[in-house]
């Protein structure tokens, strides 16, 4: 990590559009790794980053060479609940520094052929568990979020991406693990977050983007924004709001298509 890097990307955040990938799983499961690739995990994505870093790199290659100015690391679920799921919640550090590292080389590669800046924001999902509903502590989830943050700055990463937040109270319990672990490196990485808004106009357990603003704002985060769920035509109104009211940068990243049941 160098400090130069990080006031260059926030720099660009402020002055332009910064363009970032899109899907990774998708591009993953396209490449067909087995179950060994897996470690018996199947469908486990952040598994390959050790396993078989070379599929996880050319996902993040691909995107380069298509001319994007960051990827995100492959860690959507190096969290304390999904990988719960699969018995490896211990493997929470591990998963996502080797996430970052694998996108941190790919990046840096890139930027020594042609001296153009590449970033990597390093991935924090929402997990599977809403602790507004019981399904897990609030104090688990922050300090399994401490830990990911942790993982993904020693790996290299130059930004925070909560994203696809769905749950206001996991929403902060992200946030706040990533503060924590920034505070306890002595870091101070752009911290991003992205919520999902379903097409009911409202995060899943029925907050409005107006709460959401207000809940998120004075925890010091650099950037807000949505992801996830709809195409760009039902976030506009929301991005409108944000537009008006919030006093940082906006992200926004909607799904290229949605899936149609047949």
């Amino acid at each position: 990590m160098t400090p130069s890097r990080i006031a260059a990307l926030r720099e660009a955040l402020a002055s332009r559009v910064v363009v970032a990938d899109g899907a990774m799983g998708t591009m993953l499961q396209a490449q067909n790794p087995t179950l060994d690739d897996f470690q018996q995990l199947e469908g486990c994505n952040e598994v390959l980053n050790l396993t078989r870093p070379d599929i996880v790199r050319s996902v993040h290659e691909e995107y380069f060479a298509a001319g994007v100015d960051c990827v995100e690391t492959n860690t959507f679920g190096a969290n304390h609940s999904a990988l719960g799921e699969y018995d490896i919640p211990e493997r929470v550090h591990e998963l996502s520094e080797a996430g970052a590292r694998v996108a941190r080389e790919v990046a840096d590669e890139f930027g020594a052929r042609d001296g153009r800046q590449r970033w990597v924001l390093g991935s924090m999902g929402p997990g599977t568990k809403l602790p507004t509903l019981g399904h897990a502590p609030y104090t688990v989830l922050r300090d399994a979020y401490q830990r990911n943050a942790e993982g993904l700055v020693a790996g290299g990463a130059d930004a925070l991406l909560v994203e696809t937040t769905q749950d206001l109270l996991q929403t902060k319990a992200s946030v706040l693990g990533a503060r924590r672990a920034l505070d306890a490196l002595g870091f101070d990485l752009p911290l991003i977050v992205s919520v999902t808004v379903e097409t009911t106009g409202t995060m899943l357990l029925g907050s409005e983007i107006g709460a959401a603003l207000t809940a998120l704002e004075p925890l010091g985060i650099d950037m807000i924004g949505l992801n996830c769920a709809t195409g760009p035509a039902e976030m506009s109104e929301h991005l409108r709001y944000l537009a008006r009211h919030s006093r940082v940068p906006l992200t926004c990243m909607p799904n290229a298509g949605l899936p149609v049941l047949g």
